[in-house]
């Protein structure tokens, strides 16, 4: 015994000597989920310009259409949709919601108003809100603990895949689109070229829901003992999620704050390299694109690894210790991408940013699922997604825009607008990594003394 956990025994060690192909092609097929998400997701940051003509809006409100439009009912929905993943067939839970995601994505290019656009964009939150809870609970029913660090981390690799194809691709495809103001689409007839880009971004989800198919429901593993039927009332639940209450806050809300810092960058990076540089869609979207993907995949990689090797080494607060340098890292460097007058200082500061930015977002995740027995998992996802997309989506893409339409009055000055929202949200970042270790390693322990000791159960459901 170590004095922070566990040193592995040799059944642990032999588990982890296993292959896990199949359980590594799962988490490959769920994070190409997650990148079409962000697809969805990301496109709107390089329509703004067409998007404030047509619809005759302010950045104020293109913020909330980035922001709350989306997080509004994704994160009240995910709440309910977690105690199902809980409780029922992850998969099927997540094919419907790549459906419904993707249908409302479509619908976007039918929007003739800001107020149609904002509850289009609800629409897609309310699919997407399905997909979270449903993947963390799988994968950890699928890895060790000793490996579940680097798994989470290649799922959330999904984000800075979706991220930069919906940049590299999209933008292209905007400025191919600009030279054609109007196209005929069957149905909707003669449309502005923007509103085509939102059905093409919809299109694959049908495919993506096929696929998902050749996935099966896990094993459930990590079942609390005296649980009746190895179900969970709502008031136990509760009571799992009181006991731990100081670590969810601290990793939910240092979370909020890092995803501030993620939004409000890729939120407004395209706009501003067209505002200040002179840059079409396609140039910004391309080179952000490029350096999201470097930066934030090693970031997340490297994050996992350093999060599973101080696990193997006993030291169970390694998933909230990578927060730390990521804080730190991010708060620098955004601040310096933003405020450097040269484009190219711009993208190097930036794709550093990105790589310390990316650290925890894979072990923030595996951290509460470390800390919490099967039952709970898909709603203590849920609720650690409700704050952290009610608070860092809402505030990343809505500040920049807010500072730029009262504080500067002008659009060039976006790039500031940005820095002072990830200076501040970076500073309360590190802080609030700080005071969880403590309690997380409290918390760790406890959930240790509730697993029962035998293998797997089957899938709820």
């Amino acid at each position: 015994m170590s004095q922070y956990g566990i040193i592995m025994a040799g059944p642990e060690r032999r588990e982890l000597k296993r292959s896990y192909r199949y359980e590594w092609y799962v988490v490959i097929v769920l994070a190409a989920c997650y990148a079409l998400s962000f697809v969805d997701r990301q496109i709107l940051s390089l329509l703004v310009g067409p998007i404030k003509h047509d619809l005759h809006i302010s950045d104020t409100r293109i913020g909330l259409l980035q922001g709350l439009a989306f997080s509004l009912l994704y994160t009240f929905m995910g709440l309910p949709l977690g105690r199902w993943a809980d409780t029922g067939n992850r998969r099927n839970l997540i094919v419907g919601g790549v459906l419904v995601w993707s249908v409302f994505t479509a619908t976007c290019s039918a929007a003739k108003s800001f107020v149609s656009l904002f509850l289009a964009r609800i629409g897609v939150g309310i699919g997407e809100a399905s997909l979270s809870p449903s993947t963390y609970s799988m994968v950890s029913d699928m890895f060790p603990k000793e490996r579940l660090g680097v798994a989470l981390s290649v799922l959330y690799m999904g984000v800075f895949w979706g991220s930069s194809l919906a940049l590299i691709v999209g933008g292209t495809a905007v400025d191919l689109l600009s030279h054609t103001p109007l196209v005929s689409v069957p149905i909707l007839g003669l449309i502005a070229s923007w509103r085509l880009t939102f059905l093409i971004v919809g299109a694959p989800g049908l495919l993506f829901a096929l696929l998902l198919f050749t996935v099966r429901e896990p094993l459930r593993k990590g079942m609390m003992r005296g649980a009746v039927g190895e179900r969970l009332t709502l008031r136990e639940t509760f009571q799992e999620i009181r006991a731990r209450w100081q670590t969810v806050a601290g990793l939910a809300l240092g979370m909020v704050f890092q995803s501030t810092c993620f939004y409000a960058f890729t939120s407004w990076a395209p706009a501003f390299f067209q505002r200040v540089h002179g840059w079409t869609a396609g140039q910004a979207g391309r080179a952000l694109g490029v350096l999201i993907l470097i930066g934030g995949c090693l970031g997340m990689y490297i994050g996992g690894r350093l999060c599973d090797r101080w696990q193997m080494r006993g030291i169970v607060d390694g998933p909230v210790r990578v927060g730390l340098p990521s804080a730190l890292g991010a708060g620098i460097l955004l601040p310096a991408a933003m405020l450097s007058p040269d484009a190219n200082w711009t993208l190097a500061f930036g794709g550093l940013a990105m790589f310390f930015l990316a650290l925890p977002m894979g072990t923030a995740v595996a951290a509460l699922q470390l800390i919490f027995p099967n039952q709970v998992r898909g709603q203590i996802s849920a609720l650690y997604l409700f704050i952290l997309n009610l608070g860092g989506l809402t505030l990343g893409p809505l500040l920049p825009g807010v500072f730029n339409d009262y504080l500067f009055h002008n659009e060039r000055m976006i790039g500031a607008s940005v820095a002072i929202t990830t200076t501040g949200a970076a500073a309360l970042m590190l802080a609030l990594f700080w005071i969880t270790l403590r309690p997380y390693r409290a918390h760790h322990q406890l959930t240790q003394d509730e697993f029962k000791p035998r293998g797997a159960l089957k899938g709820l459901g």
